[in-house]
């Protein structure tokens, strides 16, 4: 899929859609007095098979220890809007400068079952560059083709017990690492969004 066609469909006119971890459950979320703003970077390679960037986060948080995410984090007082919250936690977490990325444009907001309203902000970012994960939050940095998380052959729904309900959610497996929950959902709406435009 060539990125000047992602590049060309985030520039144009957007209308958001709250997406969440609830899509697949026909009884919806349940009421919160407030979201916290949040923000993710999806960061790709600009390269002939571009590559998507993830972290697995350190077992010693309080929040999805151990799980696969994107960069990022809940948006500050002082971030500008959702794109520099994502710059500033990709530059925190992964060393990842923010004069790097090319900023495509955002997605669908998720709406997290841990009350969170999350802004996924799609960038381009060269090849090779060399990162750094930051010890208190980030066990690992990977790469996963685009190709593959796009493909909807690796779009597994799964479900399991959650505060006593079913709960479905959306999974993709590559290699040993399983991306998992408002990760691969949001990775579920880009792929919504190709393909809504004729992109795919």
């Amino acid at each position: 899929m060539p990125l000047d066609r992602v590049r060309s469909l985030l520039s144009g006119p957007f209308t958001p859609r709250p997406h969440g971890d609830w899509d697949l459950d026909r009884a919806g979320p349940p009421p919160v007095d407030a979201l916290t703003p949040a923000s993710v970077l999806m960061a790709i390679s600009d390269e002939a098979a571009p590559q998507l960037l993830f972290t697995r986060r350190t077992a010693n948080l309080k929040r999805h220890p151990g799980q696969v995410a994107f960069p990022g984090g809940r948006q500050d007082a002082e971030d500008a809007d959702a794109v520099a919250a994502a710059l500033r936690e990709a530059e925190e977490e992964v060393a990842l400068p923010r004069s790097q990325v090319q900023v495509l444009g955002t997605l669908d907001p998720y709406r997290t079952g841990t009350g969170y309203l999350v802004t996924p902000v799609v960038g381009v970012v060269p090849p090779g560059l060399t990162l750094r994960a930051h010890p208190d939050e980030v066990d690992e940095l990977f790469h996963v083709p685009l190709a593959h998380v796009l493909d909807p052959a690796n779009h597994l729904r799964q479900s399991g017990q959650w505060q006593g309900q079913t709960r479905h959610y959306w999974s993709i497996r590559h290699d040993r690492h399983y991306i998992w929950g408002a990760t691969a959902g949001m990775i579920r709406n880009f792929y919504r969004f190709l393909l809504a435009s004729n992109s795919l």
